[in-house]
């Protein structure tokens, strides 16, 4: 297993963005999200969906420890967000921006 940094995703990037490649101090964040039920229920009609912030810049042993791995959102509902995510997403995003 690689670091992310070395993915064809991000070289593909570096040559599409070389201006924010270039500075070695921008800060590359991940977000990722999964469906947790509440008790541990799998039957719960209930569910939400914790959105955990990540930093890229570590490296490979330190960017997946849990204390660099922040809980930023919380997408409470009764079902998955599905295709609406991005408008539950849209403030953070902005606030990155």
């Amino acid at each position: 297993m690689v670091h992310l940094s070395d993915s064809e995703a991000w070289k593909h990037f570096n040559s599409v963005h070389p201006h924010f490649s270039a500075e070695s101090r921008n800060v590359r964040l991940g977000l990722c999200t999964d469906r947790c039920n509440l008790f541990g229920s799998f039957v719960a009609p209930y569910s939400y969906w914790p959105v955990i912030l990540t930093i890229y810049n570590l490296s490979p042993g330190m960017c997946m420890r849990p204390e660099f791995m922040f809980l930023s959102t919380v997408i409470p509902g009764p079902s998955s967000p599905g295709w609406n995510i991005d408008v539950c997403l849209r403030p953070y995003i902005d606030e990155l921006a």
